[in-house]
């Protein structure tokens, strides 16, 4: 599977879970699955990212079992809805990688932990020639948020740790047309450390590798404006076009038709 970057492209979202920080994104039962698909893909989105496991802080455990029947059903109904979508899967089990792409092909692999979490992902992922987004995170979901202390520049170490990342990976067998970096907003990063690596996230696209910016309705715009997730679309809006201007190559969000429209004004402005 290769994924033109010739222009940005535009990731939407779906929670197959109970539980995720943005309550409006929760698809649980099978309608509103298929109703968020089917959305995601009348309003333009290029990929569609299902997600079985919450990352969010103090998020329950899901069992290996119960991610998979969750994920099974959020890619099965983007397959019926159209058979040729991209699809992402947001996991960190090599084992669910597995079984997505023996039962539907490839898809991209999105991985929180860039295989910390499971370090027999590169090789899964190596073996199956898939894309692979490897994202900057500390501890796990639960711990995170407690290892925010970083000895230097914020900027200087995420693009530190993607050096030597990406020449793992590449020693594991992924080739380096198919990965792709993830700074990790929100992922063990105070709101003042989401801004630093904001401000620096060109340093990290001219790694060479095209780069995801997952910054939809985060606590870096809801805590900064005092509100609540739901109120976070305008502040969203704003940060995507800075990731664009930045170099981003593929906005992660919840709502599609105003990333898919900031996708739209961003390539006319710099025609």
């Amino acid at each position: 599977m290769r994924i033109d970057f010739s222009q940005p492209r535009v990731m939407a979202i779906l929670n197959v879970t109970p539980d995720s920080f943005f309550a409006g994104s929760r698809t649980f039962d099978a309608a509103a699955i298929e109703r968020r698909v089917a959305q995601a893909l009348d309003q333009g989105a290029d990929i569609i990212d299902v997600g079985g496991y919450s990352s969010r802080p103090g998020a329950d455990e899901v069992s290996p079992e119960e991610e998979w029947r969750r994920v099974e059903a959020g890619v099965a109904a983007v397959r019926r809805s159209s058979p040729e979508a991209a699809v992402s899967v947001d996991t960190f089990r090599a084992s669910v990688v597995e079984r997505v792409c023996e039962r539907f092909g490839e898809v991209i692999v999105n991985d929180i932990s860039a295989g910390a979490l499971d370090p027999s992902m590169p090789a899964v992922v190596a073996r199956l020639g898939v894309p692979y987004v490897a994202m900057h995170m500390r501890g796990n979901p639960a711990s995170m948020q407690s290892l925010v202390d970083y000895r230097q520049d914020i900027v200087i170490e995420v693009c530190a740790y993607f050096r030597r990342r990406v020449a793992e990976l590449q020693a594991a067998g992924i080739r380096p047309e198919n990965i792709i970096l993830d700074p990790g907003f929100g992922f063990a990063k105070t709101l003042e450390q989401n801004y630093e690596l904001l401000a620096g996230l060109h340093k990290l696209c001219a790694l060479g590798f095209p780069v995801l910016a997952g910054v939809s309705r985060k606590s870096m715009i809801y805590k900064l404006l005092d509100v609540q997730p739901a109120d976070a679309l305008a502040g969203t809006i704003a940060l995507g076009w800075e990731c664009l201007r930045q170099g981003a190559a593929i906005l992660r969000v919840h709502d599609v038709r105003e990333a898919v429209d900031t996708v739209k004004i961003f390539n006319r402005f710099r025609s």
